[in-house]
């Protein structure tokens, strides 16, 4: 039978953690977040392949369907809300809007989605096709928005939360700390490699009285285990070596050259987690052109 897949469970949960019970005058409730379609379900991403029909657009229309396709429904619906966040109300409408925009921008972590059909006034259908081949819905959509994911997705396993999560940290509702264990154990590695540098030389040494908040430089870190984000660390950790090059250390030359040895291109990447590569590359973006 139809079954629904943990990536798209996983979504589910996260919209509920942080919608249900959200402050306003209608929070998500759990029946308004659906990925299998009913009994009587027969076609569509809401389906596995024991109810798609006989040239269903959804497995025939892509190769990614076609070749994904297995008992996993590849869908979410996403029912009414409006909620208050950082003075500001966010309802399914603005939600579904600036979902579309991303995946009209063709953000990183939107390429795994087909299409969304929605309302952004709760009056007018509309639909965004990532293969421009539809571009209607019917008017059940005014109440909810429905996502597709390419079947290959969901069939991987890929986590298909990361946009989710920049939506709800962008409303105020998800706070900056609040990563997955595997960014959490990355920014552990990280800091332990720079403290247990303390006492061998001044990166170690600074880093940690940094992270420890007593350093002059006053940077916004706090200390281990209670680490707020990697932008904070980042913001650190450059702020360490700029305060290098102001210090007269007999070892700065080897210091210096050591560090950017390490920090090749390739080294870094290897390092991110893919749920942060794409946050990294936007900030960089951002100071590029600041």
């Amino acid at each position: 039978m139809t079954r629904a897949p943990a990536n798209l469970l996983a979504v589910r949960s996260l919209l509920l953690t942080h919608l249900d019970n959200a402050p306003g005058p209608d929070d998500l409730d759990p029946g308004e977040v659906g990925i299998v379609g009913d009994a009587s379900h027969r076609g569509g991403y809401h389906c596995g392949s024991d109810r798609v029909v006989t040239n269903d657009y959804s497995v025939v229309e892509s190769p990614r369907d076609r070749a994904g396709l297995t008992l996993d429904a590849a869908a979410l619906d996403v029912g009414q809300f409006e909620v208050s966040s950082g003075g500001r109300t966010h309802t399914m409408a603005s939600f579904s809007v600036w979902c579309v925009g991303q995946c009209a921008a063709n953000a990183a972590d939107t390429r795994d989605i087909r299409e969304i059909i929605y309302s952004p006034d709760g009056t007018t259908v509309k639909r965004w096709d990532r293969l421009g081949k539809r571009s209607t819905g019917d008017s059940s959509h005014r109440w909810h928005t429905h996502f597709s994911f390419f079947r290959d997705a969901i069939k991987a396993g890929r986590d298909q939360r990361p946009l989710f999560r920049r939506y709800l940290s962008s409303i105020g509702l998800l706070e900056d700390d609040d990563m997955t264990p595997e960014e959490h154990n990355w920014l552990a590695t990280v800091h332990k490699n720079l403290t247990v540098l303390d006492g061998r030389n001044p990166i170690g040494q600074i880093y940690t009285r940094m992270a420890q908040g007593d350093d002059h430089t006053g940077a916004p870190v706090t200390g281990h285990p209670n680490l707020k984000s990697l932008g904070a660390q980042l913001t650190a950790l450059q702020a360490t070596l700029n305060t290098l090059s102001g210090r007269d250390f007999t070892d700065e030359p080897a210091i210096v050259q050591g560090v950017l040895a390490s920090l090749t291109p390739e080294k870094i990447a290897a390092a991110i987690p893919p749920t942060m590569a794409k946050q990294v590359a936007d900030e960089l973006a951002r100071r590029l052109v600041a």
